[in-house]
């Protein structure tokens, strides 16, 4: 067994944390606006999703290579009250699924523990056979 890069495993795992990293701040925004009415552009806030990518063949890492926003229509909400209610007395809302950002925001916590984890037991890994040479 041939050993090409001594640092892979660090490599993956800290690409991987980076692209959970960025990913936890689009969910995290998604979350935060679930509610605005107004995204700065006269509409609501449009949900963000992240497209990821591997950094090449084999193995390798992984990163964000864009971020994409959903297009999907905006849900309707009657509250005839609300300064941005049309004639007939309905809002359009974000077309974030609060439920679903949530569970995607634990899915992303997750994997960056799991790459966090990995840097731990090679860190180990690497301190026992430094032991064992000595």
């Amino acid at each position: 067994m041939e050993i090409d890069n001594i640092f892979g495993p660090i490599d993956i795992a800290i690409s991987g944390m980076r692209a959970q990293d960025k990913h936890i701040e689009i969910l995290t925004s998604n979350v935060v606006n679930a509610r605005s009415t107004d995204g700065g552009d006269g509409e609501p806030y449009r949900r963000l999703a992240a497209l990821f990518k591997t950094d090449g063949e084999g193995i390798s890492g992984v990163h964000i290579e864009e971020i994409l926003p959903d297009m999907s229509a905006f849900p309707m909400k009657l509250d005839p009250s609300h300064p941005q209610a049309n004639k007939q007395g309905y809002v359009a809302m974000p077309n974030v699924n609060l439920p679903i950002e949530m569970m995607n925001l634990n899915l992303a916590t997750r994997a960056y523990q799991a790459n966090a984890a990995i840097l731990k037991r090679y860190q180990k890994m690497i301190e026992t056979s430094l032991e064992l040479l000595r």
